[in-house]
């Protein structure tokens, strides 16, 4: 391995790999050594661009913490989360489509009863949210557990706030909710709004030298899981929005854009007065049996 050029480096690299025992990860270190092998022989890679490469993903991990993952922020803005996604989670037609994960998801969100609100102090107009979940052949999900996390008004999620005095987080606009025995499912919450990413670190800088916008169409998140099926991650978005064709993470499909109906003061869905205009979202998701491929 002495005396090694810029013609000998990626077999030798792939060489030293013939010990590994995982077969797996030696094929996919393979391909990597490869293929970053071939793009700085493609595109001469100058020492600076390097080291400017090196600088950019040591500042992603500087401002990676518990609460903010920089590391999948860049995943999704370069397209890649979307294309991981897309090629794990196929699915048959009728079935609701998956989409990006993102970086704001909480494990140990608090759960909450029909009709509760979610919200808990977050910023926004009123909002109800139903559906009903059901599997591929129109059978209601009863019992699915479904977590919902969305941004505020001004677009921020829980986790980007401060704790409260004793250090804990405060969630707000998430939360764990169950399906009835026909599947249905009801939770209040605060209307959805477009908002930007994080784009005050080097994820931001990226995009701004690129020529990129931050932003996010309106929409909420879920995770829906149930017994015997696919667990199921996607968003659902707000119909109309100007960043439904633009979105910063490459996340909108067509069947997810749903329509947020505006009504006037009067009776809510939960059968609380309610003195202000609020909105309505009707969306049901079909879950997507283990097992049954594409």
């Amino acid at each position: 391995m002495r005396n090694l050029n810029e013609d000998t480096i990626t077999q030798a690299v792939i060489a030293s790999l013939c010990e590994c025992r995982n077969e797996r990860l030696q094929m996919v270190i393979t391909s990597l050594v490869q293929h970053l092998h071939s793009f700085a022989r493609e595109t001469k890679l100058t020492e600076a661009e390097w080291e400017a490469a090196i600088t950019f993903l040591t500042a992603v991990g500087h401002i990676t913490d518990d609460k903010r993952q920089e590391f999948i922020l860049l995943s999704d803005v370069l397209g890649l989360s979307t294309l991981v996604t897309a090629q794990n989670h196929a699915k048959p037609d009728g079935c609701t489509e998956a989409t990006v994960f993102g970086p704001f998801y909480v494990k140990d969100s608090p759960e909450f009863g029909h009709w509760d609100d979610i919200a808990n102090g977050a910023s926004g107009e009123p909002c109800f949210v139903s559906g009903q979940v059901r599997s591929i052949d129109g059978a209601p999900v009863a019992n699915a557990l479904l977590e919902v996390w969305q941004a505020d008004e001004d677009g921020h999620y829980d986790v980007q706030m401060a704790p409260d005095e004793d250090g804990a987080l405060a969630h707000r606009a998430r939360g764990k909710l169950r399906t009835d025995a026909n599947g249905r499912f009801g939770f209040r919450s605060i209307l959805a709004e477009p908002y930007p990413i994080p784009h005050d670190g080097p994820v931001g800088a990226l995009l701004d030298a690129l020529g990129r916008h931050p932003w996010r169409p309106a929409h909420l998140h879920f995770m829906v899981q149930a017994p015997g099926h696919e667990t199921l991650i996607t968003h659902v978005f707000r119909d109309g929005d100007r960043y439904l064709d633009s979105d910063a993470v490459f996340g909108v499909r067509s069947t997810l854009v749903a329509q947020w109906v505006r009504h006037a003061p009067g009776t809510a869905p939960d059968g609380s007065r309610i003195d202000t205009p609020y909105y309505t979202l009707d969306y049901d998701f079909v879950l997507n049996p283990e097992g049954n491929s594409r």
